[in-house]
């Protein structure tokens, strides 16, 4: 099972230039068979642009979880407890190998279901 996620940009380049090795997200996969992530580039890129294997998912306090993962962040601290504030749990997601599309693809291209990229994530075959 693979999953899209909408990411921005600057997010983007970060982890396929390796700076950014974990992906952050207040919530994570219901399912546990999650082996791959599809990224969607948000605007103004609007594509799919590349796949990247998910090694595994950590959840954990945000102290806990940024200690555990911060050198490979790609974000700074500020940011990070920006996005998990008031939350006792935050997620992410290990990064593995990144495959870049050699053509990156619209989403109706990548997946004629898929009308608008979404919010968080959606599970794709």
């Amino acid at each position: 099972m693979k999953a899209l996620l909408s990411i921005k940009s600057e997010f983007v380049k970060r982890i396929l230039s390796g700076e950014k090795k974990y992906e952050y997200r207040r919530r994570v996969f219901a399912r546990d068979d999650v082996e791959a992530i599809v990224i969607y580039e948000t605007l103004p890129v609007g594509r799919v642009v590349a796949e990247v294997e998910v090694e595994k998912v950590l959840k954990d306090t945000p102290s806990a979880l940024w200690e555990e993962t911060h050198k490979d962040s790609g974000i700074t601290e500020q940011y990070f407890f920006s996005y998990f504030s008031g939350l006792e749990q935050a997620c992410a997601i290990e990064l593995g190998n990144v495959r870049l599309f050699d053509n990156p693809l619209l989403l109706s291209e990548y997946n004629p279901d898929l009308t608008h990229a979404p919010q968080s994530f959606v599970y794709v075959e």
